[in-house]
């Protein structure tokens, strides 16, 4: 089997998690404001279209476990997945039809996050180059940029909702297409193989602060996540300006994950969790105490520019506090996470529907975020010693 340039891989893990993220979970969050327009979408309906996709990803996440086939075959069916999931949204105006399409694109999300990540990372170990792995990671923001920049332009030409699900429908199959020969002339049949029977988790006080923070986390970043544009629109109509709050979120998450490796090296783990939690506060809360696009920008680059940090920061806290038994704790951080993504958007929308506009969201997502800070503020005596 032919040897793959290690930049070739990184790009395809980029461009799967680009997939994944840009649009099997984040295309939707631009499209809201159109769906709310030609399909009559509101906040508390257009947050259960989104919890339904983050109960994908959570269900997707468990199901992983269990899943006994090669990485790559997981990614190329979880990229076709998406991209047919994404495709039947533009076929059809029944609501729970789209939940449904939603649920599943969240699942096929889950499995490529897991499985490209993987198939990238045991491909990259040898050239130990760690630009090459965040090149990867960086899908993440890179595809909720172009979601955002897809999206203005559809706006500009007055595409309906469902034309923008099926153009990214068929962006997603073509960039499956793209990458197919890379991944399947480089398979791994690591995750056919029965993996060992993992010790659960030492519940001791720094495990349950990890789990809680990073689900405060999940749920405070969600809430703009989901609802970004949609508040921009609320300011100004037009989406030559407010469509660009969701390519500055993207851009923000692709650059942080690129500069992530730098700040690991020169902060210490804890504390720069907790600094990245204040300012994913502070641009959570501040479109209710400023309007206007400079609220709504700020905003996206404080939430863009953390929540990925976040996630690195949470993988390698728990390697420090769980050591050999860092998987089922992974798993348990994970769940918790996922689980503030599913709360965040209903809770969002419940108060959205109670007359409380999308303040009242914003500031119980600030509030969890801030208390999360407190809480990592303590420290433990490891992370002090670091200091």
């Amino acid at each position: 089997m032919p040897q793959i340039p290690p930049l070739r891989i990184a790009l395809a893990g980029m461009a799967a998690l680009a997939v994944a993220m840009g649009i099997g979970r984040f295309a939707f969050t631009p499209i809201l404001p159109m769906m709310q327009d030609d399909a009559g979408l509101t906040v508390a309906s257009g947050g259960y279209l989104a919890s339904a996709n983050y109960l994908g990803y959570f269900l997707g996440s468990l199901l992983a476990t269990r899943l006994r086939v090669r990485d790559d075959v997981a990614v190329l069916g979880s990229m076709l997945l998406i991209g047919i999931a994404t495709l039947l949204m533009g076929f059809t105006d029944h609501y729970f039809s789209w939940l449904l399409l939603r649920l599943v694109a969240g699942i096929a999300n889950a499995w490529i996050a897991i499985f490209a990540f993987s198939w990238a990372l045991d491909r990259l170990a040898s050239a130990r180059n760690p630009l090459l792995n965040s090149l990867s990671f960086a899908g993440v923001g890179a595809g909720t940029m172009v979601a955002g920049l897809v999206c203005i332009v559809l706006m500009r030409i007055e595409a309906s909702s469902a034309q923008a699900w099926i153009t990214f429908g068929v962006l997603a199959l073509a960039v499956t297409a793209a990458v197919w020969t890379t991944y399947a002339g480089g398979g791994t049949r690591h995750a056919a193989t029965p993996r060992p029977q993992a010790r659960g988790v030492t519940w001791s006080r720094d495990a349950r602060l990890l789990v809680f923070c990073f689900g405060a986390a999940g749920f405070g970043y969600i809430i703009p996540a989901t609802f970004l544009p949609a508040m921009a629109r609320a300011v100004i109509r037009d989406p030559a300006v407010f469509g660009w709050a969701w390519p500055v979120f993207g851009l923000a998450a692709m650059l942080s994950t690129l500069l992530a490796a730098t700040a690991l090296s020169r902060f210490a783990p804890r504390r720069l969790w907790m600094a990245c939690h204040l300012v994913m506060a502070f641009g959570v809360v501040i479109p209710v105490f400023s309007a206007g696009m400079a609220a709504i920008v700020t905003a996206a680059l404080c939430v863009g520019g953390t929540f990925m940090v976040i996630t690195l920061l949470s993988i390698q806290e728990a390697r420090a506090v769980a050591g050999a038994a860092v998987v089922p704790l992974t798993a348990a951080m994970t769940a918790s996470f996922a689980l503030g993504q599913i709360l965040g958007p209903l809770a969002a929308g419940l108060l959205a529907d109670a007359g409380l506009g999308f303040a009242g969201g914003l500031l119980l997502a600030g509030a969890v975020l801030a208390l999360s800070a407190a809480l990592l503020w303590r420290g433990s005596p490891a992370e002090m010693a670091r200091i």
